[in-house]
């Protein structure tokens, strides 16, 4: 039986790291929040990486989010793109939800998002002479959040798999 007693000194997505360590010693994840020079940074590769890591972990390779789900987790998909990128502007963020999830999210459901953010001093806004540059303030925040997001996808998708047999 899994021992579920909460350790506070481990974070949830530090103990489903080790538990997929354990199922393969040569597979690990490391995460970096808005530590990455903007200079050297790929978002392309980046992204496709994940992409890697999530379609290794699924017994399908067909993995599309659509719009509804994006949507609904806005926010966490925004700091995920922001972390990635280390700092961008929200005419990147609509360019990068339409590329990388196939959504067409208008400005009006993006900079609601992204000021919200702001507003909980989880990102900060750096104005420029053209635009506004969004960056990652509270990296212990985005971390508990994306963790918490995590935590009620996976438990809902297992969920949804216990359910099968039923049908």
């Amino acid at each position: 039986m899994r021992d579920t007693t909460p350790n506070e000194t481990t974070s949830v997505l530090d103990g489903f790291q080790a538990e997929r360590a354990g199922d393969d010693a040569d597979s690990s994840y490391e995460i970096s929040i808005g530590s990455v020079d903007d200079a050297t940074q790929d978002i392309e590769a980046d992204f496709e990486e994940l992409m890697t890591q999530v379609r290794a972990a699924l017994p399908t390779d067909d993995v599309q989010f659509d719009e509804a789900i994006v949507k609904e987790n806005l926010e966490e998909v925004l700091l995920m793109l922001i972390s990635l990128h280390g700092e961008t502007h929200g005419k990147e963020l609509l360019s990068d939800l339409s590329k990388h999830f196939g959504t067409q999210l208008s400005p009006g459901t993006v900079y609601p998002s992204l000021h919200a953010l702001e507003d909980e001093e989880v990102l900060s806004m750096h104005a420029k002479v053209r635009t506004k540059e969004y960056a990652i303030d509270d990296e212990e925040a985005v971390r508990g959040r994306v963790e918490r997001t995590m935590v009620q996808h996976l438990a809902f998708g297992l969920l949804l798999y216990a359910f099968l047999p039923e049908l």
